[in-house]
């Protein structure tokens, strides 16, 4: 097994967001990334520009960020070629690892567009770096830039970052400042691909809290309805928790509930729903054990979302 730290840079319509096509919003014009051994050790880096085929002109943003020029993307290669490479350089058992959840969902977009097969496993399951340095160091919930990481750890920054390989070589500087089990503890999933039944739901058990991903459905209020979106099971024994505040939107696409384990105590219930590409939403729900401080901070929060339903602005 290897770990692949992947970095990718990508172009969008350059004549605005009404002209892009909607199943390629970003096309991948480089892919940089490092492998490292099961100890967190280098072992290999991969680093390729991409000729674009459908947005062939840098867009002004990109054109600040990123260190390419036209030229460069002119003698490039084409995105078939260089991602078979990229996937045969990564070798039969990879780990994929990010900064942040884009990349890979970038990628599969990449791969559908141009009607090549996806090889990865579902659930496709990889390690969202930025993710875990928070979790590590930080508060769980703060995002931080790669150069705030770099400079908060204290490592040097020999190279420009916005490059790709440079991005994932300061990712896998921070890897290095891990340990293994807090990665391996702290695994995100990729939503590109989701549950089309029951059947394929997933269910994830970590450390500190539990995450459920459903299968579609047509409406936010048919999966509302809907009873395992709904449940509350104990993160401890499974059993289902009685719901002392029941399920209350707390923005456009997301939920709170607050249960009340008998044996294990109270756990906090968070429900996002996605919409899929097919216009159908999924849940992704996560339910954790709270203290008594989160406890009255949900209780306000549901206090709060009832008199301001009760008494709107005019």
């Amino acid at each position: 097994m290897n770990y692949i730290v992947l970095d990718l840079e990508w172009n969008q319509c350059p004549t605005g967001k009404s002209e892009e096509i909607r199943r390629l919003p970003f096309e991948i014009i480089e892919i940089g990334a490092v492998k490292l051994d099961k100890n967190l050790q280098y072992v290999d880096s991969f680093r390729e520009i991409v000729q674009p085929v459908v947005y062939r002109t840098l867009h002004f943003k990109t054109q600040e960020i990123v260190a390419l020029r036209q030229i460069d993307l002119q003698k490039a290669r084409n995105f078939p070629e260089v991602i078979s490479d990229f996937l045969g350089w990564c070798g039969d058992d990879p780990s994929f690892c990010t900064w942040g959840p884009s990349d890979l969902m970038e990628l599969q977009r990449n791969l559908a567009y141009h009607q090549l097969p996806i090889p990865f496993p579902f659930p496709f399951l990889y390690y969202d770096i930025q993710k875990i340095f928070s979790i590590v160091y930080e508060d769980r919930r703060t995002r931080r830039s790669l150069e705030f990481a770099v400079d908060f750890l204290k490592i040097p920054k020999d190279v420009a970052f916005h490059s790709a390989l440079s991005d994932a070589h300061y990712t896998s500087e921070i890897m290095q400042h891990l340990t293994r089990t807090q990665i391996e503890q702290n695994s995100s999933v990729d939503y590109f691909h989701t549950p089309d039944n029951r059947r394929s739901e997933i269910h994830l058990r970590y450390a500190t809290y539990t995450k459920y991903i459903s299968k579609p459905f047509v409406s936010k209020v048919q999966a509302m309805k809907d009873r395992i979106v709904v449940s509350m099971p104990c993160c401890t024994c499974g059993k289902n928790a009685v719901k002392e505040i029941r399920w209350f939107a707390s923005g456009s696409r997301n939920y709170l509930c607050l249960a009340k384990c008998a044996d294990h105590g109270w756990l906090k219930g968070k429900i996002r729903l996605r919409q899929r590409e097919d216009e159908k939403y999924y849940a992704v729900k996560t339910l954790r054990f709270v203290n008594e401080e989160e406890v009255i901070k949900i209780s306000e929060r549901k206090k709060a979302q009832q008199s301001k339903a009760h008494h709107p602005s005019s």
